[in-house]
């Protein structure tokens, strides 16, 4: 049974976040807890015993101390069931929590050269001994099976691919490590378990749905799909920055352009938004927005949430 555990599903700064009073942060601090979220990120397994991460997030040690099916085993006294983490793009978002792991059990860390660079070129992910964490370059359109920590096979298989995006912002105006030409800065993932063929997608990071990209998911039986802002210029009509969505490499949910409006017909079974920003005004259960999202399918995961397939 192919298990997904979301352990967050808020962009860069979670919900609330940390310096915000917009009235949806403002809100989460007081009397709607349930609008508080840790940053995007899902854990995967195939036998509920030991997972995959699919990014690491800023608030990775406390999404751990959330979720019973990571915590170590009882009969341990080091351990954990975190075999290794997968990573879709190298924003502080992704890699962050990578620190935080930095205690001496092992994992693999699965990454495009391209990200594997970025982590390279910065000294301070030298805290993940080699001993104990291996690097593993990935390959677009190249699938591959993650391994447990003794290094025999998980059952799962994981497909790579681009979509479109844009590389980490704080390397915006700098030499990336990896060249400045090819593809690998932001991914998406098709993660299936080998002996039943169940099997969904994983973009938390989109800029736009190209005709290719939406005939890869058509049918697919589950979708977590970069859902960041509700419209372009939201940020900047709320006050908070002078930044699109499309100028961070994200699309918006609504709009004739919009993920909502593009994958309309595209037959996904399950629709679920992730990486979403705390000035969406979907995040509120009683809005318009939220209600337009519902309408048209989608849905947003709560922290802990658990899906089958």
């Amino acid at each position: 049974m192919l298990r997904v555990v979301v352990l967050g599903a808020a962009a860069g700064g979670g919900v609330p976040q940390w310096n915000c009073g917009c009235r949806i942060c403002c809100a989460a601090r007081s009397e709607r807890p349930e609008l508080q979220s840790g940053q995007a990120s899902i854990a995967v397994s195939t036998d509920n015993a030991n997972w995959f991460l699919v990014n690491a997030s800023p608030d990775l040690r406390q999404q751990v101390t959330d979720t019973p099916q990571l915590h170590p085993h009882p009969e341990h006294l080091r351990h954990s069931p975190i075999a290794g983490v997968i990573l879709t793009n190298g924003e502080v978002d992704a890699v962050a929590g990578l620190l935080s792991m930095r205690e001496g059990s092992p994992f693999t860390i699965y990454a495009h050269m391209r990200v594997l660079a970025i982590l390279k070129a910065n000294s301070i992910f030298n805290v993940l001994s080699d001993k104990n964490v291996r690097r593993e370059a990935i390959e677009i359109d190249s699938s591959f099976e993650p391994k447990l920590q003794d290094g025999t096979p998980s059952g799962l298989e994981v497909l790579p691919f681009t979509v479109p995006g844009k590389s980490a912002w704080y390397l915006e105006g700098q030499a990336h490590p990896a060249g400045e030409d090819g593809d690998g800065d932001t991914l998406g993932l098709r993660i299936a378990e080998k002996a039943t063929g169940k099997h969904f997608y994983f973009i938390a990071a989109c800029a736009r749905v190209t005709p290719e990209l939406k005939a890869r998911i058509a049918g697919a039986p589950l979708v977590f799909f970069d859902g960041t802002v509700w419209r372009d210029d939201e940020l900047i009509a709320a006050g908070l920055d002078h930044k699109t969505g499309q100028s961070m490499g994200h699309l918006s949910m609504s709009g004739a352009q919009g993920a909502i409006s593009e994958l309309a017909d595209a037959s996904i079974g399950r629709k679920f938004f992730l990486h979403i920003n705390n000035s969406n005004p979907a995040l509120l259960h009683d809005s318009t927005e939220r209600a337009a999202l519902t309408t048209a399918g989608w849905q947003i995961p709560g922290n802990g949430m658990e899906i089958t397939l």
